[in-house]
């Protein structure tokens, strides 16, 4: 089995500790959160000030950018006034292109974290083949440059974090494996050659992307790797994170698809959330993901494990969207059409005109983000007397979703008036046999779709579906209520895969109340774990509850789901941002300028736009957008479009403007609503 783990009782990776200064990362320890100062680093009070705040509010380890020497000669003086502050939070030096300022940063800090992308190389966007010969070369001549650094680090005691990012891989490793996974896996493996030759063992990875699809797939990819290196020794732990996430919800939202999937499946020892925001406002995020992960780990240690069972997709590096059959309705699923988004509403409302009224207020106000299934639970015949009082009511409303009735198979089996007006039946596979066998019936009388709804451990679900295949020959449907949504539903595909049965999968999220009532919670829960399987293309319907997602608003809780398609790459129905969280070398400031960029243009409906605020990762990492605004200099800004620099140091008083004309000039501009 080609993954990190076990897919469907998954458990913690297990790696060796690394100490960071007095933090410990790897092995038992709780997964530790990470953020980095945005403050100019030689202005050492601002960035103390700053690192101070940061470990506040729960920042376990702070990274600061060192792009040049005088600014690694600063962090001697940021230690030592944070040591007379008595703030004894680990720092950790950031170094782009400046070996030498790696060097000098390892004096002063506890953790230094080199790029191979960008630590010997300079990024041409050259196009060139190299011989074998020639590409060994170039590995010992790099291997030249980064030896001094790790015989460095273990002289002293520091850790190092090789952190590969998907935007700033060498043109070496580009022209030879690509813009992919791949790359990035090699691009770090070749770093650790040198550490592993000089007995340097204190190594923490990353392999960062503004895509979170490709962080999942590189993230796997380096786990199997280093396993593969090293069969019976605990790995190295793993820094996880998605780079360029941007900010607000969105943000939120992409990091969570990312960060949480690996966490999910294992990966993943110390977390950093990337926002455009305040440092401080993502240690909270970063902290609540950790939490949630912690309580996942626990359940999952309940899960049976099973040795030899069948992936549950294909391939879980290069992943593509599961084969399933489309099913008729008002709204056509499964099959090619987009993963659509439906609404869970619970029991059918005592007063159904006014909550028919509402959903229709609500889909004509956003006609772009349609709501595509309605999903009601009925228990007792008088809720079923109460569904098709609403089902009427809906279609007096302009508009047609399509209706799903979750019910038991008891209730289902005598079901066909009662149930009048819904499309698909959502029924309970946890029933009896004979009970299963009418419920089906009774769904094809009434002319409608059978969706079964397992249940349970994985095991249980399986044991469910091996039963409900022998009793549809028709085409049906799936769904999954788990405590262990993820796990359970890999298992289920998988067991799928086997019985070659191509059923379309609606994925409900959990809706699990937090203590305090605070959304944000639910918010991460559902993108990770709605998230982890979008990424790995399963999934054609995602199923979001009124009651605890986006605050009781069906028009919010749709907003959101359409906001995880996106995140996931799977449904594009706004622009995208790809906006980096700012550090000490970005050269204007971000939040303000990404801030008065969306509002000039969040209107271009699948327009990609990317904002970064140095060359770093710039070019690379915005390498699928369709237009970037580069910091390239003090008061000056670079202008893309896809990879290609078209205007260099424009003033940034003119830069906006710019922008709306390479948009407007490239046929991508519409004007917004009045």
């Amino acid at each position: 089995m080609s993954f990190p783990g076990d897919p469907y009782a998954p458990r913690r990776r297990r790696t060796r500790e690394v100490a960071v200064g007095d933090v410990v990362l790897g092995g038992t320890n709780p997964i530790r959160v990470q953020s980095m100062t945005t403050t100019d680093t030689q202005d050492v009070a601002a960035t103390a000030d700053q690192a101070e705040r940061l470990a506040d509010v729960g920042c376990e380890i702070v990274r600061i950018t060192a792009p040049s020497l005088r600014d690694a000669e600063a962090l001697r003086e940021i230690r030592a006034e944070l040591d007379r502050r008595k703030v004894g939070v680990p720092l950790v030096a950031d170094i782009h292109f400046t070996p030498n300022a790696a060097m000098l940063a390892a004096e002063a800090v506890e953790k230094v974290r080199v790029n191979p992308g960008n630590f010997a190389d300079k990024k041409k966007f050259e196009i060139r083949e190299y011989s074998d010969t020639q590409y060994d070369e170039e590995i010992e001549r790099v291997a030249e440059r980064f030896r001094p650094l790790v015989l460095r680090c273990k002289e002293l005691g520091r850790a190092l974090r090789i952190g590969t990012n998907h935007g700033s891989l060498s043109d070496r490793i580009m022209n030879r494996y690509g813009d992919t996974p791949e790359g990035m896996v090699q691009s770090a493996l070749e770093f650790l050659d040198v550490c592993e030759g000089e007995g340097f063992r204190d190594i923490v990875f990353s392999m960062k992307s503004s895509n979170p699809q490709v962080a999942v797939q590189a993230y796997r990819l380096l786990a199997l790797r280093l396993a593969e290196r090293a069969p019976d020794a605990p790995g190295y732990p793993l820094h996880v994170g998605v780079t360029e996430a941007g900010d607000a919800e969105d943000g939120r939202i992409k990091s969570a698809i990312g960060i949480g999937a690996l966490l999910l499946d294992g990966l993943g020892d110390t977390i950093r959330v990337s926002l455009t925001e305040d440092p401080e406002h993502e240690v909270p995020v970063a902290r609540a993901l950790a939490e949630q992960t912690h309580a996942r780990w626990e359940r999952a240690e309940s899960l049976a494990p099973e040795p030899g069972a069948a992936l549950y997709i294909p391939d879980a590096i290069e992943t593509r969207r599961r084969s399933a059959v489309a099913l008729p309705g008002p709204v056509v699923w499964g099959g090619t059409q987009p993963v659509r988004v439906e609404l869970e509403l619970g029991a059918p409302p005592d007063d159904p005109e006014p909550s028919a009224r509402a959903l229709g207020d609500a889909a004509a106000a956003a006609p772009d983000l349609p709501c595509e299934g309605l999903r009601l639970r009925a228990e007792t015949t008088e809720a079923l007397e109460r569904f098709a009082a609403f089902a009427a009511a809906v279609g007096r409303q302009p508009f047609a979703p399509t209706l799903v009735l979750e019910m038991p198979a008891t209730l289902a089996a005598g079901a066909k008036a009662g149930a009048s007006g819904a499309q698909r039946w959502a029924i309970s596979a946890d029933g009896l046999d004979a009970d299963l066998a009418a419920a089906a019936g009774a769904a094809a009388d009434a002319g409608a779709t059978v969706e079964w709804q397992l249940g349970g451990t994985p095991q249980e679900a399986v044991a469910q579906l091996e039963r409900v295949l022998a009793l549809s020959p028709a085409p049906f449907a799936l769904s999954v209520r788990s405590e262990t949504p993820v796990p359970t539903t890999r298992r289920v595909v998988a067991a799928l895969h086997q019985g070659k049965c191509e059923a379309p999968i609606a994925l409900l999220a959990r809706a699990v109340p937090s203590d305090d009532g605070d959304d944000s919670a639910a918010l991460l829960r559902a993108s990770t774990e709605l998230g982890s399987l979008l990424c790995d293309g399963i999934g054609d319907a995602v199923a979001l509850s009124v009651a605890r997602h986006g605050g009781g608003a069906p028009a919010q809780a749709i907003d959101l789901a359409y906001r995880i398609l996106q995140g996931a790459r799977l449904r594009t129905t706004r622009t995208e941002f790809i906006s980096c969280p700012s550090c000490g070398r970005t050269l204007f400031d971000l939040q303000e300028t990404t801030a008065r960029i969306k509002a000039k243009t969040e209107h271009l409906k699948g327009v990609k736009i990317a904002i970064m605020g140095c060359i770093v990762n710039g070019p690379g990492e915005m390498a699928d957008a369709d237009f970037g605004y580069v910091g390239s200099g003090p008061g000056v800004v670079n202008l893309y479009v896809g990879q290609d620099c078209v205007e260099r140091r424009v003033p940034s008083a003119e830069a906006d403007g710019r922008l709306v004309e390479l948009i407007r000039d490239h046929g991508k501009w519409v004007d917004p609503p009045s």
